[in-house]
């Protein structure tokens, strides 16, 4: 039986073993982080504001550089690679962000083609012209995400859950085996909200990606969620299946940060 972040074959996507980050002055944003996630997997990291949830993405990416610890992406530690290798081995993962983050004054489907730059170094891609070969994928991913019929638009036209979708698609075009999506409903309406967890369970179960969320919503967390992690002060409290987790524990996530407002 395959364990906990583990896919049908017992592959593992991500490995993160004994996380640490601590920053200038002696803060510890993480403090030995163990987790793991297979294909076909969606884990969602809850905890409140100052537990490590966004350091932790950002460590697994390299966007910061890691005081210690392992990172395994499909089998390469990025902990330990630098310049044009780290580049290379970080084309297995896709980062989304709370706020998508789309040139606004480019169209929709040029957002999406841009997501397959790291496959096409050169002097036309760094002038920022798009390669013309990419198109025919990247409408297919806007079809994934429901929003081919928008691909000529302007970005700056589009809805908060509309331009989430179109920074999923552009994470497709990548070709990336783990997701991460850092509060990616964090600004969105409820309907929005569902729309865009629903979207990544389904690349998870249906295109056989391994995806890691972070939210600050239990429930969205609870109904979606193969496992979730529970962070506390850089340390994981739990990490439990979705369907066997009680609301103690998550309840015990937010009681610091209760406790302090009331105060």
């Amino acid at each position: 039986m395959a364990g906990a972040g583990a896919g049908p074959g017992g592959e593992t996507l991500l490995r993160v073993r004994g996380l640490r980050m601590r920053f200038a002055g002696g803060t510890a944003a993480l403090d030995g982080v163990d987790l793991s996630v297979g294909p076909g997997e969606l884990v969602i990291v809850l905890g409140s504001n100052g537990s490590g949830k966004s350091t932790l993405l950002r460590c697994i990416s390299r966007l910061l550089h890691p005081t210690g610890g392992e990172i395994l992406v499909a089998g390469q530690n990025l902990s330990r690679l630098e310049g044009a290798a780290l580049r290379r081995a970080r084309q297995a993962l896709g980062m989304i962000f709370q706020h998508g983050n789309l040139v606004r004054r480019r169209s929709v489907l040029a957002n999406v083609v841009s997501g397959s730059l790291g496959r096409h170094p050169g002097i036309r891609t760094s002038l920022g012209l798009l390669p013309a070969g990419e198109v025919p994928a990247a409408l297919g991913y806007l079809r994934e995400v429901g929003l081919e019929h928008l691909a000529q638009r302007r970005a700056s036209t589009l809805s908060g859950g509309q331009a989430q979708r179109v920074a999923i698609a552009r994470a497709l075009a990548q070709r990336p085996r783990l997701l991460l999506a850092d509060e990616p409903v964090a600004s969105l309406d409820p309907e929005a909200a569902e729309e865009i967890m629903r979207l990544l369970r389904r690349l998870a179960k249906e295109d056989g990606l391994g995806v890691l969320c972070v939210l600050h919503q239990p429930e969205l967390a609870v109904r979606y969620a193969d496992r979730i992690v529970g962070l506390q002060h850089g340390r994981v409290l739990f990490d439990q299946p979705a369907g066997e987790l009680a609301e103690a524990p998550i309840d015990r996530l937010y009681e610091a940060k209760t406790q302090a407002q009331a105060a």
